[in-house]
């Protein structure tokens, strides 16, 4: 029996409230594909790239939403008081 068969199998009989719970948690297994960069592109080689990514990764399965530089850079303004780019 192939995989997608098996899973539509076992969905039918999830109750509609565990069928919610199944597609938030695909959501967030795609959004870790889009956003997580293979391991094996950055290997970190002091303590502190250690420990910082490690963080990271924490983050990103915990399903924090990393922010781009311009992203960051609106952030701190606002926190800051400052004026914002528009």
């Amino acid at each position: 029996m192939g995989n997608e068969v098996e899973l539509l199998e076992h969905w039918r009989e999830l109750t509609p409230e565990k069928q919610e719970k199944v597609l938030e948690y695909v959501e967030l297994l795609k959004s870790e594909s889009e956003t997580t960069p293979p391991e094996s592109d950055f290997v970190p080689q002091t303590p502190l790239a250690k420990k910082l990514w490690e963080i990271r990764q924490r983050a990103i399965a915990a399903g924090l939403q990393l922010l781009n530089q311009d992203e960051i850079a609106l952030e701190l303004a606002a926190r800051r008081g400052g004026l914002s780019e528009s």
